[in-house]
C-alpha cells in the first residue's frame, strides 16, 4: 500500500509542479490568471459500503483552480488597449463563436473590426447614426472610418452683454466697413451644405429704444429675410432688470459657394444682457461643421467608443459590453488568453462596464498577469520537497520489501 501512496504523491507534486511552471511561464501574459492544483485524499471501502480502512491510500488531483483576482494595471500608447478593472471578461466572437477573455490587446483590422492578435472580435452595443447607443443584443464592434459628413448650420446661440452705459453712434447710417457707425462687433463661422465655411459677423448699434443688429456674410451685407428692405436682422429691447423684453431672435440668409445651396440661420439672443459693464461675448455656437477624418479614438470607463475626427468634432462609434458569471472557475480555458463558457460556469451576465458588479473600462492600458513570481518560486521549492518525500516513501518501502524477501 506504502507503493500505491507513494507514487499517488508522485504524480501529485508532479501535477503541481507543471501548474507552478505554468504559472511562472505566464508570468508575462496579458490579461494571464494564476491557476492552483487542488487535492484530495484517498481512501478504500469495502464492496458494501462498511468497515472501510482508516488509512489513507493517498492522494488524487481535485481540480485546478484559477485564481481570478485583479492583476496590476499597465499604461501603454496604444489607444485600442484596454484593461478591466473588476469583474467581468470580453466578449469576443470569432465567426459566430462567442469567448471571454482578460487581455485587452486590440488591433483595428482590414474590415474596421476591432480584434484580439487571434482574430477574434470584440463585441459590444452598436451606436446609429446620431450616436444613440442601442443596447440590446451585442454585434461585432464596428468602426466606421469614413468622413464625418459636414452639417449645415441652422442655428447661432449667441450669449453677449451689451453696455448699457453706451451712446448711439455718431455716424450714421450704418457702415460694416466704418467703425465710428456701430458700437460693437463679433463674429462667427458657419458653413453650408457642402462644408465651405462663411464668416458671419453681427453689429450692434445703440438706438433710443435698444440695439439694432445688423449682419454681414463673408463681408458682404446682409437683409432681413423678414423684411427685406431693411438690413437690421433683429432689434432687441432691455427691461429694467437688463433682460429682454422683446423676442431676441434673427435670422441671416447667406448665399452657398462652391454648388452649396443657400442657407439660413437663426440666430437666439435669448441668453443676452443689457447690464453696465463692458461688452462681453459669453457664448457664440453655431451647430454646423465641416466634414471630417477620423483621426483616433478612445474607450471610456463605461465603455463608450469616442471617435475623434479632424473637424474637431467627436461621435459616438458604440460600446464595450463585459460578461461575468456565477462561477468563473467553471470557464473552460480554450488557450490563447480564451474562455469559453460551460453549464459549471453558468450563463453570462452581459452588460455595460460600471454596472451592476461589472467592471470599469481604462484606456490605453492593460492588464498585467496576476502571477505572483516569489510566492510561486515558494511553492516550487514546496512542491519539489513533496516529491522527494514521495520518493523517499517508495524508496523505504522498497527496503522493506527486500528485508522480507532476504529472510531466511
Amino acid at each position: 500500500m506504502s507503493f500505491e501512496s507513494g507514487l499517488s504523491g508522485l504524480n501529485a507534486a508532479s501535477k503541481n509542479l507543471d501548474a507552478i511552471g505554468n504559472n511562472v511561464a505566464n508570468a508575462n501574459t496579458v490579461g494571464f490568471k494564476s491557476g492552483m492544483v487542488q487535492f484530495a485524499d484517498v481512501y478504500a471501502n469495502s464492496l458494501n459500503n462498511s468497515g472501510g480502512s482508516k488509512l489513507g491510500i493517498g492522494t488524487r488531483v481535485a481540480g485546478v483552480a484559477q485564481q481570478f483576482t485583479q492583476g496590476n494595471i499597465s499604461t501603454t500608447s496604444d489607444p485600442l488597449d484596454i484593461a478591466i478593472n473588476g469583474n467581468g471578461f470580453f466578449r469576443m466572437s470569432n465567426n459566430g463563436t462567442v469567448t471571454y477573455a482578460r487581455n485587452g490587446e486590440f488591433n483595428l483590422d482590414k474590415d474596421g473590426y476591432i480584434v484580439n492578435v487571434s482574430g477574434a472580435r470584440l463585441t459590444g452595443y452598436a451606436a446609429n447614426a446620431s450616436g444613440s447607443i442601442a443596447s440590446g443584443s451585442p454585434v461585432e464592434l464596428h468602426i466606421d472610418t469614413t468622413a464625418l459628413p459636414p452639417q449645415i448650420t441652422s442655428k447661432l446661440d449667441a450669449q453677449l452683454n451689451l453696455n448699457s452705459g453706451l451712446s448711439a453712434p455718431t455716424t450714421t447710417p450704418f457702415d460694416p466697413t466704418d467703425p465710428d457707425s456701430y458700437n460693437n462687433a463679433t463674429s462667427a463661422t458657419v458653413y453650408d451644405s457642402l462644408g465651405n465655411s462663411h464668416v458671419l459677423q453681427t453689429f450692434y448699434v445703440r438706438t433710443a429704444g435698444g440695439w439694432n443688429v445688423y449682419a454681414t456674410s463673408d463681408d458682404v451685407p446682409l437683409l432681413n429675410t423678414a423684411s427685406p428692405a431693411t438690413s437690421v436682422i433683429a432689434s432687441l429691447t432691455f427691461g429694467t432688470n437688463g433682460l429682454l423684453t422683446s423676442p431676441g431672435t434673427g435670422t441671416a440668409a447667406i448665399v452657398g459657394t462652391n454648388g452649396a445651396a443657400n442657407f439660413t440661420v437663426a440666430i437666439d439672443y435669448t441668453s443676452t444682457t443689457q447690464y453696465g459693464s463692458a461688452f462681453s461675448v459669453n457664448s457664440l455656437e453655431p451647430d454646423g461643421y465641416a466634414s471630417g477624418r477620423l483621426s483616433g479614438f478612445t474607450t471610456g470607463a463605461d465603455g463608450i467608443v469616442l471617435g475623434h475626427y479632424t473637424n474637431g468634432k467627436s461621435a459616438v462609434l458604440g460600446q464595450v459590453v463585459l460578461a461575468n458569471f456565477a462561477n468563473p472557475n467553471g470557464l473552460q480555458p480554450l488557450g490563447n488568453n480564451l474562455w469559453a463558457e460551460t453549464a459549471d460556469s453558468g450563463t453570462p451576465l452581459v452588460g455595460a462596464p460600471g454596472s451592476s458588479n461589472l467592471g470599469a473600462l481604462q484606456s490605453s492600458a492593460t492588464e498585467d498577469s496576476n502571477v505572483d513570481l516569489t510566492a510561486e518560486l515558494v511553492n516550487m521549492i514546496t512542491a519539489q520537497r513533496t516529491y522527494q518525500a514521495n520518493a523517499q516513501t517508495i524508496k523505504t518501502e522498497d527496503q522493506i520489501m527486500q528485508t522480507l524477501v532476504n529472510l531466511r
